[in-house]
Order: C-alpha cells, then structure tokens, then sequence
C-alpha cells in the first residue's frame, strides 16, 4: 500500500512541478477569503483517487477538494488526501508545499506519505515499521528545553479565524521559544518536527487532510501529536502539536488553556501523562 501511495504521489508531484515552470497561468479561484484552488490541485487530486482506486477500488477516498465522494463509502480503509498543501505558495511561485497521502484503517493512520515536488523530498512512514525521509530513517529533535527550541506554527488566515486569540497563543509561545516560523504548508510543518528540522508544531484550524499523513510519521518518529491539550485523538477536532515526549510535555503545559475540546480535570490528567512520558527515554534516544 506504501508503495502504491508513493507512486501517487510522485505523479501527482510532476502535475505539480510541470505547472510550477508557468504558475501565472494557473487558474486561480478561492474557496473562501484567502482560501484558493487551483486547476492544479483538482489534476493532482483526480490522479492520486485513480492511482489509488485502480489498486484498491474497495477502499474508500476523503479528499480535500472533492470529500468523501469516491469508492466504497463503507470501507474500513479511508484514504486522506490533500493533493497539494500549501496553494497560497503555490500561486505566488513560493516553493513550500507538498501532496500529502494517508491510509486510515478503522479510524487509525496505518501509512502515509508526504511528498514535496519542489525539492524532491520523500517522507514515509508504516504503523510500527518507522518514518523515513528518501529512505533515511528519521527522528524527532533531541532539545528538552522549550527555550532552545524552533518551533512552526500557522497564522491566521480566514474571516472567521479569532485572531485575539492566535495573537495571545504566539505571544506565549515566542516568549518561551528561540524562534518562530510559518512555513504555510502543515503537512510539510509536521514532516518536518518527525525529522527533527524543527522541534515541535502547533496550529488551529487544521482538517484532517492536512494533518493525517503527517500525525504518522511523527509518531513513527519517536514524538506526541495531539491537540493542544495532549489529547492523541485530534484528528477531526481542528487543533494540532507535535513535538519530542519532553517539549510536547512543556507545550501542553502552555497551549493546554487553548483547548476547546477537555475539562481542567481532564487537561491536568493530561499533562501528568505526559510528564511522565517525558521522564522516560524517547524512541528518538535509541540507536538505529
């Protein structure tokens, strides 16, 4: 199945690279305010469902652009599909974006593949065999103190979006960090902390698009994904962060109060669970 998702994915990244070459002529319309689509990824979406469905047509497809329309609706194997993460970039000749490819099997991510054209990178991951980057094996940062730490993030972007509220969140967490960034692309942000070029991630807002394929690879390497209150079952719940077990512990600790979705009883259980994963060796300290 992994390999199948690869040869998707490269597919759909040769759409993408061959449009990349004239991206001025690339039809554009928006979804909503800020929010765009482009011909682009309709073309790489369409040819990852066929790829994916010309080899399992009894699996079923959620895709971003088109939503759970494809295949056996009844499938216990859902596909997650974002064909190209990152189109505000995309459209401005930014070369930060990515076709990102996950399988759920029950409700649970079992492979995923993220794939960005732009550099040629190559990141997977199957439930209990790793993450890789282009056939390297790949681990979370090893930093345990937030302050040493480059964190990714998203900003705001939709007419809906409480920006007060992001403003305060980015106000505690640059205060306590070494640095901030907004790369624009969430599923290469969380690719990124599994292969310890950052050290942790957190937005709101996020589908499970954006997310699925990414959430896989962090924990195959070694880290916590979850929502800002170290729930692991995000997924639909539109909050996201990643980090290593000791910085995902300091970070539930400063993002827990953003949380919508648990109780102060349930956050404080959270955050003694992960303190404890914390006090224990990470997969990321062991050898290969």
């Amino acid at each position: 199945m992994i390999n199948v998702a690869v040869k998707a994915a490269r597919a759909a990244g040769a759409i993408i690279n061959r449009a990349a070459l004239d991206v001025e002529s690339v039809r554009v319309s928006q979804k909503q305010v800020n929010d765009f689509v482009t011909e682009v990824d309709q073309a790489s979406e369409q040819l990852i469902i066929e790829t994916l469905l010309g080899a399992y047509p009894g699996h079923a497809i959620w895709a971003e652009e088109s939503g759970r329309v494809h295949g056996a609706q009844d499938s216990d194997y859902v596909w997650i599909i974002d064909p190209l993460d990152g189109t505000t970039n995309f459209i401005h000749g930014l070369p930060i974006y990515c076709v990102s490819i996950a399988l759920a099997v029950k409700g649970k991510v079992e492979q995923a593949v993220i794939y960005d054209p732009s550099r040629n990178d190559l990141f997977t991951a199957t439930k209990g065999r790793g993450a890789y980057m282009n056939n390297r094996r790949i681990r979370v940062a090893k930093r345990t103190r937030l302050q040493e730490c480059l964190i990714s993030t998203g900003f705001p972007y939709r007419q809906e979006d409480d920006i007060n509220t992001y403003l305060r969140l980015m106000g505690d967490m640059m205060a306590r960090t070494a640095g901030l960034r907004r790369p624009g692309a969430a599923a290469l942000d969380l690719a990124y902390v599994a292969a310890g070029f950052t050290d942790g991630f957190f937005e709101l807002g996020l589908q499970p698009w954006d997310v699925a394929a990414g959430s896989l690879l962090i924990t195959e390497a070694g880290g916590l994904v979850g929502n800002f209150s170290g729930d692991a079952n995000f997924l639909e719940q539109r909050e996201c962060m990643a980090a290593n077990p000791r910085i995902y512990g300091q970070m539930v600790t400063l993002l827990g109060k953003y949380s919508k979705f648990a109780s102060a009883g349930d956050k404080a259980a959270v955050r003694e669970a992960v303190a404890e994963l914390a006090q224990t060796p990470s997969p990321s300290d062991a050898p290969f």
